[in-house]
């Protein structure tokens, strides 16, 4: 359909705030029939609070909302799948026990006497499935739980789709896939524009609005900075766009040789939450000056490793040493002051208090410290001035000691996190998706602060399952699959393609294709133990 036919939404003038923050300042935004438009910018910049007031999620405070050329005014998002508009949450909004096709249906069942009717439905859903080529129609009586986290977010499509919905907004819908994934996402996306179905796709990812995207609307500070036709545009431009300024992403060459271990894991065996061993037989050693990255879909144990690396969960069997010592049974509290920092992977609830102010955060982990005791008791006046350091160090924004964690931006807050576990001095860091949800500014910040360690001296054992970050930081890369090392890797010798097989459980054999069975990674790589040891 042309580009001068009537817009499938138009946002016109939206402001929007929060108490004494505007999030949305006066923005316009036009979504052309069967395109996808990527509405990108970093953490804090608004993109979701506009989706979330054309979602009927928030009242704006001005502006119009235009949808199919008849303006509208939404109350919940009930009023908004009315109209035809449909929201993919970045946290995927299902029930966990029921099934895919009571998922599909919840809130619009179709009934006989007074009883859900499931079969009424199904062929419905059915057949939604076989015109997107979905996989999931052979789900249908899955419970949820049960699927891996592609086959659901494709479930939140078919929801939105069964609902009537011809404009689709995706809230950074890549964040937790592996490449595969996200190309198959790519796919779905196109078939839906290709059958009149109109998308706003939000993301901080640069090369994906780029590969995806006929339009790019880049927001910053709340307001509209731009739209581009991303035919026409770089990554350079709409990262400068974005931030202001230009943008540095290449890999940093290493300015130093690894020195001693200083983080050595020896058949290590890791129990998750229900009991299940999530971790099998591990071992890694990361050396002085050195970044030892741990790839992985999300759910593979690397959550459960690091939380028995840094003293956060109990390990059933193995050690953990730190400098030489054996600190299996050590206490968080204790590992903290031997030396060993981490930035959890949730920063909401592991790496923050959300409703304590930044002055008694930066006081976590460190209540102890003799910095910040004084007879007995904690020492205020000095904890302010090291929350004030971090805000200064680090560009923690708004630069408001007193301001309640959860006012802050996701970017900002873990650059507080960050700036937090630097300021411990610490000879280890353990990082966790560091940058999950970070815009690229901060992403930026928080690269070059953990190369900036790395030539200081530190051991740096770090977890990401964004490719391009583990091949930009990464010395070695281990790929971390049902809950063992299948691989470790050079990320200079190793493509994006190959990574990604790997992280589905693939090893690679010498000629570059993939095995199921097989471990063929070079000897010298593959000691008597196996795991990750140099």
């Amino acid at each position: 359909m042309g580009r001068n036919a009537q817009p499938a939404v138009r946002l016109e003038g939206i402001t929007k705030r929060f108490g004494d923050v505007v999030a949305n300042d006066s923005v316009d935004f036009t979504l052309d029939r069967g395109t996808v438009h990527a509405l990108l910018g970093e953490n804090g910049s608004g993109k979701t609070t506009l989706m979330s007031v054309l979602y009927g999620l928030y009242e704006k405070d001005a502006g119009t909302v235009v949808v199919d050329g008849e303006p509208r005014e939404f109350d919940s998002p009930r009023d908004a799948m009315d109209a035809g508009v449909g929201m993919i949450h970045q946290h995927f909004q299902l029930v966990e026990p029921m099934t895919v096709l009571q998922n599909v249906i919840l809130g619009h069942e179709p009934t006989d006497n007074g009883l859900v009717d499931e079969s009424a439905a199904r062929g419905d859903v059915v057949d939604i499935c076989e015109r997107y080529d979905f996989d999931v129609d052979q789900y249908l009586d899955t419970p949820i739980r049960d699927l891996d986290l592609g086959a659901r977010q494709r479930v939140e499509i078919v929801k939105s789709l069964y609902r009537g919905a011809e404009v689709l907004v995706f809230d950074e819908p890549t964040a937790v896939l592996t490449p595969q994934e996200v190309d198959r996402l790519f796919d779905v996306m196109n078939e839906l524009t290709a059958a009149g179905r109109s998308l706003i796709f939000i993301t901080h990812k640069l090369d994906e609005a780029l590969a995806v995207a006929d339009d790019v609307t880049v927001l910053r500070d709340g307001e509209a900075i731009g739209t581009v036709d991303a035919a026409d545009t770089s990554e350079q431009e709409l990262a400068r766009m974005m931030v202001g300024r230009e943008v540095l992403t290449e890999r940093r060459p290493r300015e130093r040789t690894p020195g001693r271990p200083m983080l050595d894991v020896d058949g290590l065996h890791v129990q998750g939450d229900r009991g299940r061993e999530q971790v099998t037989d591990v071992d890694l050693t990361v050396h002085e000056g050195e970044i030892l990255g741990i790839a992985g879909v999300q759910g593979n144990g690397q959550t459960e490793l690091v939380e028995a690396v840094t003293g956060v969960r109990p390990v059933s069997a193995g050690t953990v040493q730190f400098d030489g010592q054996d600190i299996t049974g050590m206490s968080r509290r204790r590992r903290i002051q031997a030396g060993i920092a981490y930035v959890p992977e949730d920063r909401q609830t592991e790496g923050l208090v959300q409703e304590y102010d930044l002055v008694r955060n930066a006081l976590l982990g460190n209540q102890t410290v003799g910095r910040f005791v004084s007879r007995r008791f904690v020492d205020w006046p000095a904890v302010r001035d090291h929350a004030e350091e971090i805000v200064d160090e680090y560009d923690v924004q708004p630069g408001n000691t007193d301001a309640r964690a959860r006012s802050l931006s996701g970017g900002n807050q873990q650059k507080f996190i960050v700036g937090r576990e630097i300021e411990h001095d610490p000879d280890v860091m353990v990082a966790a998706h560091p940058t999950r949800g970070v815009d690229i500014g901060s992403i930026e910040f928080i690269h070059d602060r953990l190369v900036d360690l790395r030539e200081e001296g530190l051991a740096i054992l770090f977890v990401s399952s964004k490719l391009e970050e583990i091949r930009a930081l990464s010395d070695r890369i281990a790929v971390m699959y049902e809950g063992e090392f299948i691989d470790v890797v050079d990320p200079d010798e190793v493509s994006d393609e190959e990574l990604g097989l790997l992280m589905a459980g693939r090893t690679l054999d010498s000629t570059g294709a993939t095995d199921t069975d097989a471990d063929t990674r070079p000897t010298d790589e593959r000691p008597e133990d196996e795991g990750v040891r140099s």
